[in-house]
């Protein structure tokens, strides 16, 4: 009873407490108060800007006046003077405040403003909890400002409730006529500095003592300084008894953190994502407006130092805000705003190609080169949603030591076992990781996170600190005054970790000291999220324009080399290094995942489709400068090993076709389709019965359990519509309609055509077989009008895998196919990019994929052991996009029989790039580069970024095996360098003609070559 007794009166403080704060303290915060004089322009639409933003007649706009329509723009003329009775001496601290009519508590998900003055300068922004601008000025001083106001729709959570319709989320044409905001009012006020102390004294010792991990001695004393200092706290007179209500807490405040307690250091941040449920025009503006704070805190606050990634939204303030990149620069040099990261965006990792992530660094790492002369030491990926294993050997390469993130945080199922480790690769590359004990990149330092943090950390055992990214973010924001008031408090104060403001690297290089005696733990591979596993196949447009984008980029680049290199053409370096930056852009880890609202994946799929049209000029304009003037054909494309007839990335003038024969027969109720390696038995519901073999004399599909079919499935997430596909889909299997027609095709080629109906969809398939090797070509067009529902394409292979490999970034991640432990039970929705493949040592199959990602594999045990792959083709979820996916879809699906992966290798590579003709005068053309050895892939070849004129050359080992290299660059001499294409330390010389080297698994090797 005595501690219940005292628990009660511990809540009764702090009730009595928060009812101070809530009715003495914070309405005493403001000492004088002054309205000012507003006017409006709206000008809708599309941003314009000051010039045109600013000129034209104003209306007046009054407290409670409505303005913006969702996504327009009003344009607000503030103006007025500070009243000549107030006080001389705390006028100069007067501050304007502008309330646009914020509904919530949420910065960066409603309406903001950008601040302006009167010629055009930015000031800073207006945001719902940081809305006041500092003045500087006496009584009597005149006041004039300008206000851009976006009046951004306002979003309560993910799961599709909001305050407006979701219609409103797909541009602004579609936003309707309604004015969505209501002002609130602008005014000129001067704070009271004492109460304002006194609100961050109370808001600190409230976290210490309500912390569940606070010491019972120390929460009592706090209580007990509380109570004195309520005692003389006079709420008819705050202002007047303010210090001595402080004073009676300095005791409490001033008691040093505890010996042992681990240092967080506190980093300014911002984490804006580049597109989500903004376009990415907003995003330019949000970058802006938080920017400006920033650079604003800096001039008061020299200890304030904040990290920005993306170069990106550097580059757009170059371009767009040019005065406010001056001051960003001029902060970058004191070393208060620090470019962290080295990537173009934060993109997501589990789809891009691995030369996406390669140029990522290349031309973020690149930017900040040029710009600042820094070179980014770390990664800072904090909300990418999971991390490919092929990342440390990239990011080491391309310059990095560190590894920041933190999204692992919100597994479901398991808990990652540190926060601070080495991150092994697949290829063995180790790299110092580190996920701050904060668990999110939104901290605001209150004391509830710092304690959270520091009994959170894993690893006080052999490491002292920890990163705490504070700031308002994902819609921009970033910290605050009262961010940092709180930060400062909580320095050195018992009951909490030691705070300190700091660099990341200043965290990273001690961690990396005490890891040299800590000996810290290891985790190897991939690290899965086991959340949002419907981004591997939402919006599926986006995915296959990304697909297709890295695609035609590797080969415009190796026939625009190419042609530099035989010819003598100019290479067109700027006009690849745009359309690369808009495909990097494009991989932001909420566009290419497919999360955003339905204005930036119509954004995407417009951008892809110009780039895609830029990118074949580019390859036909070097073909035909290379194929010489005749009427001879030139066959070439750009596949890694000798096919056709065709040397690698080079061209022949007319290949001999392959003399192997298709033939399609219809036999009884099965339409069966022979070659000299297959037999495919197509039965009249369209499913395969039977795939055989000719070389083992197997057939991978039966009646039982035949390949080929469409299942349907209810796809209602708990939580999070296009982000997450939760187990429980599994077990709601939507009924086909079960009609299907199946013919032979009209036009005399070999294809056998299947029309089925799932659903409210309709889908038609062409299923081919390749005339020279053991390949299923299936063709899928699917006209999707489904919602909460997810298609799928499932091949139940007659195949006992107790693993399942599947493409990653230069290389393949190996997966157990059974789910003994809870971590393989979460692994129920995978990714893999062009290929997936499973084997039982003698027979193995691959399901190769032109713009497919999220697959699953499951051993199903019947008579005998089947291995399922199944594809994961379309979904319908509602938010944010009501309209995702709905339409017409065409999907390209390879099954290759191969017992290992060199096939799957092979074959994604001649999916990815089709052979091409050009008209000539015959002459055949020799590679400029080649590459030998067993699974030695030649991926990347292209003109170095320095405008050299050397050739730049990239390959791996991709089988997953030690192998020997010979790389080849005729005429020229051969050094070893970087992803930033930098000579490396290990490089011996320069090497005539070819380098010989031993590689180890998925070993990335880049050579520059330079002419005799």
């Amino acid at each position: 009873m005595t501690e219940i007794r005292q628990q009660d009166a511990s809540t009764q403080i702090v009730r009595r407490l928060d009812r101070a704060v809530r009715e003495v303290i914070r309405p005493a915060r403001i000492r004088y108060r002054s309205p000012l004089t507003v006017s409006a322009r709206r000008v809708g639409g599309e941003p314009v800007s000051f010039a045109d933003g600013t000129r034209g007649d104003l209306t007046p706009l009054a407290v409670g006046d409505s303005w913006g329509r969702a996504w327009d723009t009003v344009w607000m003329h503030v103006s007025g003077a500070v009243p000549g009775e107030w006080d001389a001496r705390t006028a100069v601290a007067a501050e304007l405040e502008i309330d646009l009519g914020f509904t919530t508590a949420q910065s960066g998900f409603q309406a903001e403003g950008l601040v302006y003055t009167t010629d055009g300068s930015v000031v800073r922004a207006l945001s719902p909890l940081n809305h006041r601008v500092p003045l500087q000025v006496g009584p009597g001083a005149a006041i004039e400002y300008w206000v851009e106001a976006a009046a951004n729709p306002t979003l309560n959570n993910a799961h599709g409730t909001n305050l407006i319709p979701l219609a409103h989320l797909g541009s602004w044409e579609s936003a309707g006529e309604e004015e969505i905001y209501r002002f609130a009012g602008a005014h000129v006020v001067v704070p009271e500095a004492e109460v304002v102390a006194l609100a961050h004294d109370v808001d600190l010792l409230r976290g210490i003592a309500t912390n569940d991990g606070t010491d019972v001695r120390r929460r009592d004393l706090i209580l007990a300084a509380i109570e004195r200092m309520l005692a003389v706290l006079d709420p008819t007179d705050v202002p007047g008894t303010a210090a001595a209500a402080r004073e009676r807490l300095t005791a409490v405040l001033t008691t040093p953190a505890h010996a042992s307690a681990m240092t967080l250091t506190a980093v300014g941040h911002a984490h804006i994502d580049s597109a989500w449920l903004w376009p990415l025009r907003e995003t330019i503006r949000k970058c802006a407006r938080t920017f400006s704070n920033v650079v604003t805190l800096m001039e008061d606050n020299p200890d304030f130092v904040f990290a920005c990634s993306s170069a990106q939204q550097f580059a757009w303030m170059k371009e767009h805000y040019p005065d406010l990149y001056t001051r960003i620069s001029d902060a970058v040099a004191r070393g208060q705003f620090v470019p962290v990261g080295g990537m173009w965006v934060e993109s997501d990792t589990n789809m891009p190609s691995g030369e996406s992530l390669v140029r990522q660094f290349v031309a973020g790492q690149g930017f900040f080169m040029r710009e600042f002369g820094i070179e980014c030491p770390e990664v800072w990926l904090p909300d990418s949603f999971g991390y490919t294993g092929a990342f440390p050997q990239i990011a080491r390469l391309a310059g990095a030591h560190w590894f920041f993130g933190q999204k692992m945080s919100w597994n479901r199922s398991n808990r990652m076992p540190h926060h601070t480790f080495t991150w092994e690769g697949i290829d063995g590359s180790r790299i110092l990781t580190h996920f701050t004990p904060v668990d999110t990149y939104n901290s605001d330092l209150s004391p509830v996170e710092l304690g959270y943090a520091h009994g959170n950390f894993a690893d006080h055992a052999d490491f002292s600190g920890g990163i705490v990214p504070f700031g308002y973010g994902d819609g921009g924001g970033g910290p605050t005054r009262e961010m940092l008031e709180a930060g400062r408090r909580a320095a050195d104060v018992e009951g909490l970790p030691r705070v300190r403001f700091g660099a990341p690297s200043e965290f990273f290089a001690e961690a990396e000291a005490e890891a040299q005696d800590a000996d810290p733990a290891t985790w190897t591979g991939e690290m899965y999220l086991e959340l949002h596993r419907g981004t591997y196949s939402s919006q599926a447009r986006t995915k296959y324009g990304n697909r297709r984008a890295e695609a035609l980029l590797r080969e415009a680049e190796l026939w625009a080399a190419t042609a530099s290199v035989r010819a003598g053409a100019a290479y067109p370096q700027e006009e690849l290094a745009r359309i690369w930056e808009r495909t990097l852009l494009l991989q932001f880890h909420d566009i290419l995942p497919g999360s955003s609202i339905s204005w930036v994946h119509a954004d995407a799929e417009r951008m892809h489709g110009e780039d895609r049209d830029a990118l074949e000029q580019i390859i036909a304009d070097a073909l035909d400068i290379l194929a010489g003037t005749g009427e001879q054909t030139l066959t070439v494309n750009g596949a890694p090993f000798p096919r056709a007839g065709i040397p690698p990335l080079g061209g022949v003038a007319e290949p001999a076709p392959p003399n192997q024969q298709v033939s399609v027969e219809r036999s009884g109720d099965r339409h069966v389709l022979r070659t000299s390696h297959l037999e495919l038995q197509v039965a009249a519901d369209g499913t395969f019965v039977e795939l055989l073999d000719h070389a083992s004399g197997r057939s991978l599909f039966s009646p039982d359990a035949p390949g080929n079919t469409l299942d349907l499935h209810q796809d209602i997430p708990t939580d999070w519509d296009a982000w997450d596909i939760d187990a429980h889909y599994r077990e709601l299997t939507v009924p086909a309609d079960g009609t299907a027609e199946v013919r032979i095709a009209d036009d005399g080629t070999p294809a056998v055509h299947i029309t089925r109906t799932v659903g409210a969809s309709r889908v038609e398939q062409v299923v081919t077989l390749a005339p020279d090797r053991p390949v299923v070509d299936i063709v899928t067009e699917v006209d999707w009008h489904e919602r909460q529902r997810l298609l799928k394409l499932a091949h139940p292979f007659r195949i006992d895998a107790r693993t399942s490999a599947a493409e990653t970034q230069f290389g393949h991640v190996v997966r157990p196919t059974h789910e003994n432990t809870s971590w393989d039970e979460a692994r129920f929705e995978i990714v893999a990019h062009r290929w997936l493949h499973v084997s039982d040592g003698v027979v193995g199959a691959a399901v190769v994929n032109d713009s497919t990602y999220g697959h699953d594999v499951a051993r199903l045990p019947a008579q005998e052991y089947l291995t399922q792959v199944r594809q994961t083709l379309l979904r319908g979820p509602l938010y944010p996009d009501p309209e995702s996916d709905q339409g017409r879809h065409t999907f390209r699906t390879r099954l290759v029989l191969t017992p290992d992966v060199s096939g799957a290798v092979d074959e994604a590579y001649d999916m990815d790039t089709p052979l091409r003709t050009a008209r000539g005068d015959g002459r055949e053309i020799a590679p400029v580069a080649q590459a030998f050895g067993d699974g030695v892939v030649l991926h990347t070849v292209k003109l170095a970024e320095d405008g050299t004129g050397d050739l730049i050359v990239r390959v791996h080992e991709a089988y997953g095996r030690p192998t020997r290299a010979r790389i080849v660059v005729n005429g020229a001499q051969i050094r070893q360098v970087d992803l930033l294409e930098r000579v490396l330390d290990s490089d011996a010389g320069p090497v005539a003609d070819q380098l010989e080297l031993d590689l180890h698994a998925f070993q990335i090797v880049t050579v520059r070559a330079r002419a005799h």
